[in-house]
């Protein structure tokens, strides 16, 4: 179950970082992206733990293995990005990236088309 739930945060994950793109497709999947970019944005910036974490280290620990320090990205994404620990730096940064980038591909995709 917890490798389910490692999954289920991967997706979310990638949803968050890259949603906008299906918008550009799909315009009606900002209805749910953007409360996703939103709620990412915030556990990021408020150093706030994502409810999945807490609910996959319980797995963890039903199923024997070993709980890991820090949340989510500290464990599972950073060591393939940096060599370091997640700092709160690295977390404003990531919070302020997600809405960045987010917010640019939503305006292109929005902006109104001038005619010529």
């Amino acid at each position: 179950m917890s490798a389910l739930i490692v999954v289920v945060h991967a997706a979310f994950v990638v949803f968050v970082a890259g949603g906008a793109l299906l918008v550009w497709r799909w315009p009606r999947v900002a209805w749910v992206h953007v409360p996703a970019v939103v709620w990412a944005a915030w556990i990021e910036l408020s150093g706030g733990v994502c409810p999945l974490t807490p609910l996959e280290q319980a797995w963890r620990a039903r199923e024997g293995l070993a709980p890991y320090e820090g949340d989510f990205i500290a464990n599972w994404v950073f060591p393939w990005l940096y060599p370091e620990g997640l700092s709160r730096e690295m977390q404003i940064g990531l919070g302020a990236g997600a809405l960045l980038l987010n917010a640019g591909v939503y305006a292109i995709r929005f902006a109104p088309r001038r005619r010529t």
